[in-house]
């Protein structure tokens, strides 16, 4: 059956404040509740490369539970990081081609229209030592648009209905990632890490939203891996400057410590004020780590 029916910019411009699209959860947390190992710095990455099947089953759970977005298992998967361990560039194109392949699949099982985007994690992802959490990894943003422009090229021959530029933690991998999106003319979303009220980097927030205004390939803006207390505030800020339609994906309200690779989660479980999150604009909503399809099928069952 068909993916889905309409392009996503298309079907976020139907939406209203009473009810949004639905995105996927967190992808570690389901391969993990599944039995993966994910203690290689490879992450999900590995278990793409080495357990395809239980990536597509995370989809599937996802697609099951109401989702009308699912994001590849991409994020991790970056040309030096695995030329590391041993891939050369063709495998790991390959390996970001099953990424969109092992989502559309699950996409066009469902019984619902379900949209592909394709992950492009942040630099610091590659890294596996948190620093997306902290950004100002001392590389011009020349230098990181050479890192992201093969990423995205891959990705995007694959043929995902958007990009996921997500996880974001400041203004210079913006300028970098939006630099190889005008190269390419290809559609996506932009989603900032954020705390406080700033990027993760500590830029102020509508200075960070303004970048993609001007930028017409880019078709909703937000946040995720976040705290959702976080969400509201980052929303509202995108909404005086950008007119796009908005997005979040928080966290389950944990934090997470990178020395341990440890998440301690909070006493009570954080409500989402998601009516809130809608009337300041936001279309797109779902759940980042440590959010499951069981969180995600009470959103879709809710519009949101």
């Amino acid at each position: 059956m068909p993916r889905a029916t309409r392009p996503l910019a298309e079907a976020l411009a139907r939406t209203t404040a009473r009810r949004a699209l639905v995105l996927d959860g967190g992808l570690s947390n389901q391969l993990a509740d599944q039995g993966c190992d994910l203690s290689d710095e490879l992450w999900s990455g590995r278990v793409l490369a080495d357990r395809p099947e239980q990536v597509a089953a995370a989809h599937t759970a996802y697609a099951r539970a109401g989702a009308q977005v699912l994001i590849t298992a991409s994020y991790q998967v970056g040309y030096a990081a695995f030329a590391r361990h041993g891939y050369g560039a063709p495998r790991t194109t390959a390996l970001l081609h099953r990424s969109v392949r092992l989502a559309d699949r699950a996409a066009r099982a469902a019984d619902h229209d379900v949209w592909v985007a394709a992950s492009v994690g942040p630099y610091g992802a590659v890294l596996a030592d948190g620093s997306e959490y902290r950004g100002r990894y001392g590389l011009s943003a020349g230098e990181l648009a050479d890192f992201h422009r093969p990423r995205i090229r891959a990705l995007l021959a694959a043929g995902p209905d958007v990009l996921a530029l997500e996880t974001v933690p400041d203004t210079v991998e913006t300028e970098a990632l939006l630099r190889v999106l005008a190269e390419t003319g290809a559609r996506a979303w932009l989603s900032y890490t954020v705390a406080g009220g700033r990027t993760r980097a500590g830029q102020p927030l509508p200075e960070a939203f303004e970048l993609a205004a001007r930028a017409p390939g880019v078709i909703a803006v937000g946040v995720n891996c976040c705290d959702p207390e976080d969400v509201l505030p980052a929303l509202e800020a995108a909404a005086r400057v950008t007119g796009k339609p908005l997005l979040a994906y928080p966290n389950d309200g944990s934090v997470w410590e990178a020395a341990t690779r440890t998440w301690h989660a909070p006493a009570v479980r954080v409500p989402w004020p998601t009516a809130a999150w809608r009337r300041a604009g936001a279309r797109l909503l779902g759940g980042c780590c440590r959010v499951g399809p069981s969180r995600i099928a009470e959103l879709a069952a809710t519009g949101c």
